[in-house]
């Protein structure tokens, strides 16, 4: 199970990181999976999450056990590094 960056359609608006589960069409499952409220500008941006992880200033949620989403625009695979940041559920 590949750990993975999801982001959802301007109605939705969000960003979502979690073991991914499955990935049909503009819909994902994914296991402990958390919520980007708030990335900080050091993060350098969405695609940042998925390469280095959320940084210092930036707010992510608990882990729910399984989330499905729709309306997702991208899935986007993590580091071995953001995957540890993420995990550790900064919130500044």
């Amino acid at each position: 199970m590949p750990f993975v960056v999801v982001t959802t359609d301007h109605t939705r608006r969000g960003v979502f990181a979690g073991d991914l589960i499955s990935h049909e069409g503009d819909v994902v499952v994914l296991e402990n999976a958390q919520q980007c409220v708030y990335w900080s500008r050091e993060t350098r941006g969405v695609v940042g999450l998925a390469s280095w992880g959320p940084k210092n200033g930036s707010r992510i949620g608990p882990p729910a056990p399984r989330l499905t989403l729709d309306g997702v625009t991208s899935v986007m695979e993590c580091s071995p590094e953001a995957q540890d940041a993420w995990k550790k559920q900064p919130w500044s």
